[in-house]
């Protein structure tokens, strides 16, 4: 058997390093557009960053190794621009001109291209991209040659690790985003801290705005952004989004939707004898029902592990599974991590959901160096299945999100996450890890023991009823919702008919610094006969859902009692 893969990286070489191990007879053909078919493209910005010092560092695997090692016909320089699945080739222009090459089986790996906006100067040669092994050697050689001013077009994942790779090698970065916070699959309330972290190590970050040129100058470029704003650019990162790249398999008549290449289960094409793997293919979100490619390694190794199967073992071969879009990024000394759907998308998909937030401390307290994570979990407030996670914090996310992408994975609902038996020692969480406690607030919620409200629901709540801040003095005064009164939580009991003369038959919602202490007072004032509710994630994720407005909105002075 010939299998002709085209494409390498991260979907083209699993599948052929997997079809190797399950036949040693079959011809094995890699062909590669560039000039490595096995690199680390995860690792390019922090090479251009300086902490990956070596570029060879940066190639996993070459045409050599893998000939030495798995017999594979590796072939760069080998770009595809036909195919004929009648006659069962392909054709590829080479150096040496064009190459016809038969297949048995067909993979297709070419995975995503980038988006280049249509704006004047966007082909000035100060503009690169971040896809490739060259693209970084080209952005390490700018740095080290002298740049002061760098400009990263795009927040994305991609986009913000260039731009703290290049910040932490001195230089002045401003990174631009359409949306209206950096990381737009993340929560508000989480990009916020992700906003504030890139302040802290000196990026200055424009959002909500797009550059609408590029004006070339003999020493440097200037940036223009559609809010006015001109930046100064020595060197310009081009990160505003990917697409498939398709068009040679979509002119061969292989099924596409909006470019990207439709596969079943098993990674079949609409063509017999056709597979199709990573960044290029259709996935189909296995929570929304939502169908767009999802452009992670991850999910490419395993798929193009899978699809070897299906072409040497198809009577046992697994199905792929749906990729979840785990994801994770380190932003200065901050890491942030998500899996699952987001609220947006749940929303957009009519998914009804509860959220919770949550604050807890990624090791136990009294250990040295304790500190939050944030935490965002949505569930289905019926069956209490888990929807999606996102966390920030210092240290221990990618832990809890890799356990609760698991969870997702397994069907989980969030009351069983109380059970979870998970490792625990003072240095690395608690006895009740933030997942555990995520379960104990998601059950209490479901069956009614907690009720909550949101800081999005702050305006209409200061119409409508008491907000009842139980913080400690020291607290209250550092900011509070307006016209709240101030019991600690205490002495609530004590002062429980004082609480019910201020509410006056209103409703009481009930706020701490993190849901904890809000949680307790809310059970004082529900077995008191008073309608009460618990802001989700407490004054901690109320500011960071205000973002700037908070100080325009929370009243700091002495408490009046």
């Amino acid at each position: 058997m010939r299998i002709v893969i085209v494409g390498g990286v991260a979907g083209g070489m699993s599948a052929a390093a997997r079809a190797r191990r399950l036949d040693e007879s079959a011809e094995i053909i890699v062909l590669e557009r560039g000039p490595h078919v096995s690199f680390a493209n995860c690792g390019l910005p922090y090479f251009v960053g300086g902490e990956i010092e070596d570029p060879a560092k940066l190639l996993v695997q070459t045409p050599e190794s893998l000939r030495a090692a798995l017999a594979l016909d590796v072939r760069p320089g080998h770009d595809v621009i036909a195919v004929d699945t009648a006659a069962k080739n392909v054709t590829a222009s080479t150096a040496n001109g064009l190459e016809v090459i038969d297949y048995d089986a067909l993979v297709l790996a070419p995975g995503a291209a980038a988006v280049i906006p249509e704006i004047p100067g966007i082909s000035s040669s100060r503009v690169r991209t971040l896809r490739t092994v060259d693209d970084a050697l080209a952005l390490r050689d700018t740095v080290t040659g002298g740049a002061r001013r760098a400009v990263v077009l795009g927040a994305g994942f991609i986009g913000v690790e260039a731009a703290e790779a290049l910040a932490a090698s001195g230089l002045e970065v401003s990174i631009v985003q359409s949306s209206a916070h950096p990381l737009s699959p993340f929560e508000p309330e989480l990009a916020w801290l992700v906003s504030q972290e890139l302040q802290t190590i000196g990026i200055d970050a424009h959002v909500g705005t797009a550059a609408t040129a590029i004006e070339e100058g003999a020493g440097h470029d200037t940036v223009v952004l559609s809010d006015g704003s001109r930046l100064a650019a020595d060197m310009i990162v081009l990160s505003v989004g990917v697409r498939p790249d398709t068009a040679t398999f979509e002119r061969a008549g292989i099924a596409c939707e909006r470019g990207a290449i439709l596969v079943d289960g098993h990674g079949r094409t609409s063509v017999p004898g056709v597979w199709a793997v990573g960044d290029a293919t259709l996935s189909v979100d296995p929570i929304t029902g939502a169908r767009h490619p999802v452009a992670l390694a991850g999910p490419a190794n395993r798929a193009g592990r899978l699809v070897a199967d299906d072409i040497l073992r198809p009577a046992t071969a697994r199905a792929i599974p749906p990729a979840l879009g785990t994801a994770i990024v380190r932003v200065g000394s901050l890491t942030a991590a998500l899996t699952g759907a987001n609220r947006a998308a749940l929303r957009a998909h009519g998914i009804a959901h509860t959220t919770l937030h949550l604050h807890a401390n990624q090791h136990a307290g009294y250990f040295p160096g304790a500190s939050q994570i944030h935490l965002v979990v949505h569930i289905d407030p019926d069956s209490g299945r888990l929807l999606g996670a996102q966390a920030v914090g210092a240290e221990g996310v990618d832990k809890r999100i890799d356990v609760l992408a698991t969870a997702i994975r397994a069907g989980m609902t969030v009351d069983e996450l109380i059970d979870l038996d998970l490792a625990y020692s003072p240095p690395y969480g608690q006895a009740k890890d933030a997942v555990n406690l995520t379960g104990m607030v998601g059950e209490n919620v479901l069956n009614g023991t907690l009720s909550l409200w949101y800081a999005d629901d702050l305006d209409e709540v200061l119409r409508t009823a008491l907000v009842l801040d139980v913080r400690r003095q020291d607290e209250w005064i550092t900011g509070h919702v307006p016209g709240a009164l101030h019991v600690l939580h205490t002495e609530l009991r004590e002062r429980i008919d004082e609480v019910r003369e201020h509410a006056a038959g209103r409703p009481v919602r009930v706020m701490c610094a993190s849901g904890v202490r809000s949680a307790i007072a809310h059970r004082v004032l529900t077995q008191a006969g008073l309608d009460s509710a618990s802001l989700s994630g407490g004054i901690l994720t109320l500011k960071a859902s205000l973002g700037a407005r908070a100080g325009d909105v929370l009243v700091v002075e002495e408490a009046v009692r």
